[in-house]
This record gives structure tokens, C-alpha cells and sequence, in this order.
């Protein structure tokens, strides 16, 4: 009886983290002294991040400290998908960030391309926001993750459900 390995490659992002991120963000902003009179405003929702100030120096040092406050807590840059900031009511400027996750159809379609080119053992299929890939070799699979992680995605890859 033939035993099949696989795992699935999905683009996510610690949740929690991310809410840790920005109420730290908010905190600096409370605190510093350059931007504490600025009556800035950072909002999470389900998909998206909007930052509310007063002027755009403001908001270069606001992105400053979100990208930090992210990256010391393991949250890679790419989730993040920066908006072109807009005036609203007075002089303040808004910027949403859209935060990006799950894999989209055309970077699905790259990676099967690429393993469907380079692993002709391994197969790979598109399942909603993720990519199964699966073969009767871990080695098999252990190659395709090394291939994956060498190319430079637009988004985060993460490897998960390894059995």
C-alpha cells in the first residue's frame, strides 16, 4: 500500500500578534513626545488597518513604529499593503494598510507552475486559499519547501499540516 506525504502552503499571520503590535504602536504614540499631541488614531479591523493624523511626517513616524512594533513580534512585513493616504475633514490625513492573507489565485497558479516544472514526483493542487502539495517521498516534499522558500513571494508562505 502506497502512503502518500503532503502539506499545505497558506499566507496567514498570527492574529493576536497583531493586535498586540498595535496597541503597542498606540501606547508609543501616547507617550512620545513628537506625536503625542497629534491626536493620532490606529484601528484594526477584520482586514484592514487605518491610521488617522494630522500630517504626513506624523504618518512616516506612525508606519515607523506599526512596522517595528511588528517586526519584533515575528510579523513579516508583506502582510501589510500600504494604501495611498487621503485628506479627510480639515488638514488630517487617513492611510488604510490592507492586511494581506490567504494566497491569491495567481500566486497559486506560479507555485504549481514552478513544482509542476521542477518535481515531476510531486503533485500540486489549488484548495481555496492554500496550495496541497503532496508526493510518496518526504524528501520529495522537503525539496519543493526548499524551492518554495528560495523564490521571493509578494506575500508570507507559511508550510503547515506536514504529515
Amino acid at each position: 500500500m502506497a502512503v502518500n506525504y503532503s502539506f499545505d502552503v497558506v499566507s496567514d499571520f498570527e492574529r493576536q500578534e497583531l493586535v498586540n503590535a498595535v496597541d503597542q504602536t498606540l501606547r508609543e504614540i501616547k507617550s512620545r513626545y513628537d506625536l503625542k499631541d497629534t491626536n493620532t488614531t490606529v484601528e484594526l479591523t477584520d482586514d484592514k488597518l487605518t491610521i488617522n493624523t494630522n500630517s504626513d511626517l506624523t504618518l512616516q513616524a506612525v508606519q515607523d513604529v506599526l512596522r517595528t512594533k511588528a517586526a519584533k513580534r515575528n510579523l513579516s512585513q508583506k502582510i501589510f499593503e500600504y494604501g495611498t493616504p487621503e485628506s479627510v475633514s480639515g488638514n488630517r490625513l487617513r492611510q488604510e494598510i490592507t492586511l494581506k492573507k490567504g494566497i491569491d489565485a495567481e500566486i497559486a497558479k506560479k507555485i504549481t507552475k514552478m513544482i509542476r516544472d521542477n518535481c515531476k514526483k510531486v503533485q500540486a493542487s489549488i484548495q481555496g486559499d492554500a496550495v496541497r502539495i503532496s508526493a510518496k517521498s518526504k524528501d520529495d516534499l522537503q525539496t519543493v519547501i526548499q524551492m518554495i522558500k528560495e523564490e521571493d513571494w509578494t506575500i508570507e508562505l507559511q508550510f503547515i499540516n506536514y504529515r
